[in-house]
């Protein structure tokens, strides 16, 4: 194989991880929020949940599509507020 074809293959298998990667963020995402609503907890504001899905599925990103490291960001900090509203500020002083 030449070493085009092989660094062609490793950015392919790269891209498809990220991407899989990104997916399985957007579904926890999804699946959490959904969970913290059933439950009658606060979700956070309206507007994290659904621009870390939009941002995920426009094709106009900061980073090009076949690199998904920014929409990864992206829904992680979502998944984060969604955890930071669960928890509460008083999180850190019922340890106390």
């Amino acid at each position: 194989m030449k070493w085009t074809t092989t660094v062609i293959v490793v950015a392919v298998a790269l891209a498809a991880l990220a991407l899989t990667v990104a997916v399985a963020l957007l579904v926890r995402l999804v699946r959490a929020r959904r969970d913290l609503r059933r439950a009658g907890l606060p979700t956070g504001p309206r507007w994290v949940f659904w621009g870390a899905v939009v941002y995920f599925l426009l094709p106009t990103d900061l980073l090009p599509d076949p690199i998904y490291l920014d929409d990864i960001g992206v829904l992680l900090l979502a998944l984060r507020s969604l955890r930071g509203s669960f928890d509460g500020p008083n999180r850190h002083e019922s340890s106390l």
